[in-house]
């Protein structure tokens, strides 16, 4: 018989997400007047914007001719959607030939975790985006579950006391560290004082970092960087991997790419991008053509203008959000909102709650919503994650029934 992956066998529970599902369709089902409102999960509500629509719809019309059929794709992306990539969102700080485009940045760091194996050695930030730690536990890289996380995983608590920055001090040498900007859950962006700590901590102690960038485009503040290759040295430590997905709403479409700089090495000299190539056109068969359509026409003029435009619409959403859950009933109840304006996300402490409980009772009393911060590691005990991603009038709902909550 053949045996099980022993790396499955030690994930203790399911998915995070997948469990906010499972949940809300229980409820619904035992309630089926309830009218449910979703700010839970992070994914986009609003229509692709008309440029980009517009050219997928082409796109997709032409494939229906011998002129404009097309196949298999190059094998690591669109030339021309690779080099828009390098000269609009990196200005230059890096090239076309170090950005490999991929079907969005969970699939990318799926493969990651096959590039560097069982044996890596993984940091991650507290509270994390669960696929960090899931991922490297079914790889074999992290083993059972127990008091403090799963065993062979460094976690960092990020929180409050420490600027949701975490102490790096904590993390071994040649470690390979998730961290990700804007955060995903709590929504904290680092600085560039903050991310040039992280880019020389680990070129000191031979580490490199997986760095997570899919919100980037939710930055507002012009003095915080939206790519670790802002900061010197990253090139010699860092993969970013980035989305489509928050920045044009692409969650369906699935678009993405990562960045692989040509000067970074393993410990033996060989270039991760060889190995990451090599990786890329066995495992993955390239992203849709249709999408990378759509990925081109977001990085012109025209769609620039759209998405930030689409982008703009769910940090208002958050702002309404954070109006609201800072109101007197949460306030007398000594809940901490914690947002910046840089993030989509809304990162809220309930003292004296379990993550799951208030997760319970906001469902029940509001028809609710929301994401258990327990879900994203163990400090994120007694917090939820508010997501700004909803049709302007149901945030406006949720925001009503939310100021009528009893704490």
């Amino acid at each position: 018989m053949i045996e099980r992956n022993k790396g499955l066998a030690n994930i203790a529970a399911g998915y995070l997400f997948p469990e906010v599902a499972k949940r809300r369709r229980e409820y619904q089902a035992k309630h089926p007047q309830a009218k449910i409102i979703s700010l839970g999960v992070g994914n986009t509500t609003e229509p692709l914007t008309p440029h980009v629509a517009r050219a997928m719809a082409d796109y997709a019309k032409s494939l229906g001719t011998k002129a404009g059929y097309s196949g298999y794709g190059e094998d690591l992306g669109l030339t021309p959607l690779r080099e828009r990539i390098a000269q609009v969102l990196y200005h230059g700080l890096i090239s076309a030939d170090e950005v490999f485009i991929s079907d969005g940045a969970k699939c990318d760091i799926a493969r990651l975790q096959t590039l560097f194996g069982s044996k890596a050695r993984i940091a991650v930030q507290d509270p994390a985006y669960p696929v960090y730690v899931d991922g490297s536990v079914i790889q074999g890289a992290a083993g059972k579950s127990g008091a403090r996380g799963y065993k062979g995983v460094t976690y960092l608590p990020c929180t409050a006391e420490n600027g949701f920055f975490p102490d790096l001090d904590r993390i071994k040498p040649g470690t390979l560290i998730y961290f990700c900007s804007p955060n995903n859950p709590t929504g904290a962006t680092a600085t560039r004082a903050q991310l040039k700590r992280l880019v020389d901590f680990a070129n000191r102690n031979g580490c490199m970092i997986i760095f997570d960038a899919a919100y980037f485009a939710f930055i507002r503040d012009e003095k915080l960087p939206r790519t670790i290759y802002e900061i010197p040295g990253a090139k010699k430590c860092a993969i970013e991997v980035n989305s489509f997905s928050k920045l044009a709403g692409f969650t369906g479409v699935r678009l993405g790419w990562s960045v692989v700089p040509a000067a970074l090495r393993f410990a033996d000299g060989t270039p991760v991008r060889q190995d990451w190539t090599r990786i890329v056109t066995t495992l993955f068969n390239g992203a849709s053509n249709i999408a990378q359509a759509g990925g081109l026409a977001c990085l012109d003029e025209e769609g620039q203008r759209e998405t930030r435009a689409l982008v703009d619409y769910y940090l208002e959403n958050a702002r309404i959000m954070q109006e609201t859950l800072t109101g007197k009933n949460f306030n007398d109840a000594g809940v901490q909102v914690f947002y910046t304006g840089d993030s989509p996300y809304l990162w809220v402490k309930f003292p004296g709650w379990k993550s799951w409980d208030i997760f319970d009772k906001i469902l029940d009393e509001c028809n609710v919503v929301t994401t258990p911060g327990s879900g994203f590691g163990p400090a994120g005990e007694s917090y939820l994650r508010f997501s700004s991603f909803g049709h302007r009038g149901d945030v406006k709902e949720a925001c009503r029934r939310l100021s009528k909550l009893v704490l």
